[in-house]
């Protein structure tokens, strides 16, 4: 029940207070909107927590305050009880490890945060979405994006042999750099795909497949030609890494990896290291993109290759939960159910 809190001195003395913080924080807002902003947000949501904890204002005294706020500060956006109730969530989600507000969790906006803490119940893959939407400036849609597909899970987790193939350093950017699988459901084919309607539908969507590839990828070209002992070769994609400084060839393949896949991307990978790199890039790394692949099959297959390859599956259509397929009929259960009600027009 909603107490009357107009008359009671403690909580005008606490809203004065709160006002005065944000005050404050409207005056440092022109250095550093975002950072002030959350700072702010979290003082709220702590001192929220604790006035709930610790004064006796009524199960309702979070409406009050937020209107009490509204109306203080019209010109504001950002008090609706919603909000506030937002604040709370935000400040108990993260003061389990951290006093203040975490680095990575200050730089991104306060439409993000709230977008990580509906979606995320870990501390430390929340952190890490925060990371990454820095790294990647992703807008709230592309954050939206990665969460729904896993992007946590699938980093840094391909099958490489980058760790004997190239410098440590580069080897860890390396590895970090490619996912397994990797999800291209926005190019809106079903899976029995050709090769070449794959290849195509990505370079249409270039813009949707740079997001997915990660940070740091320059399209090069489709069907890169390059040529050996007066032969013509193609390479179905090349990309150049800002942050690792190479070349990167990806070969596309509609069906399940076969080792021999991993020789031709090496032979290419010779190719372009003797044709196209330049003295100041590093080794040129390949991505192998299969549909399907067998992890011991591809380990052995990059054991005694001595060029960086990586072996990542890909998805055209995004798989259903397995929560969620329990719950769906089948197709003899609609059938079924169809005949029935045949049988019940008749």
């Amino acid at each position: 029940m909603i107490k009357k809190l107009a008359n009671n001195k403690e909580y005008s003395n606490w809203l004065t207070e709160i006002k005065q913080k944000i005050k404050s924080a409207q005056l440092k807002a022109t250095l550093s909107v975002n950072s002030v902003l959350l700072e702010l947000y979290w003082d709220i949501g702590k001192e929220v927590v604790e006035k709930q904890k610790n004064a006796d204002w009524g199960s309702g005294f979070i409406e009050q305050f937020a209107s009490d706020l509204r109306n203080s500060f019209t010109d504001i956006k950002g008090f609706s009880k919603r909000n506030v109730y937002a604040m709370r969530q935000w400040y108990l989600f993260y003061s389990e490890q951290f006093e203040f507000v975490p680095q990575a969790v200050a730089q991104i906006p306060w439409g993000h945060n709230r977008l990580i803490i509906s979606r995320i119940k870990n501390i430390d893959k929340a952190i890490f979405y925060a990371k990454a939407t820095i790294e990647n400036g992703w807008a709230r849609d592309n954050l939206e994006i990665q969460i729904d597909n896993n992007y946590f899970e699938r980093k840094g987790n391909a099958i490489t042999n980058f760790e004997k193939t190239l410098p440590v350093l580069q080897s860890d950017l390396a590895q970090e750099t490619i996912k397994d699988p990797y999800q291209f459901g926005f190019l809106g084919l079903e899976d029995d795909a050709l090769e070449k309607e794959i290849e195509r539908e990505l370079t249409k969507h270039i813009t949707d497949f740079l997001i997915e590839l990660g940070k740091g990828f320059a399209f090069v070209g489709r069907q890169y030609h390059i040529k050996v002992s007066e032969k013509d070769y193609y390479i179905d994609l090349l990309f150049y890494h800002l942050d690792l400084r190479c070349y990167v060839v990806i070969e596309l393949k509609a069906g399940i990896f076969k080792p021999e896949f991993a020789g031709k991307l090496n032979f290419y990978l010779s190719a372009v290291d003797t044709l196209v790199k330049r003295k100041d890039d590093n080794p040129t790394i390949g991505i192998l993109l299969c549909k399907k692949k067998d992890r011991v099959e591809a380990e052995f297959s990059l054991r005694d290759i001595n060029k960086p390859i990586g072996i990542s599956d890909y998805q055209l259509t995004k798989a259903i939960p397995d929560n969620i397929k329990t719950k769906l009929p089948t197709v003899e259960q609609l059938e079924n159910e169809l005949s029935e009600k045949e049988n019940k027009k008749k």
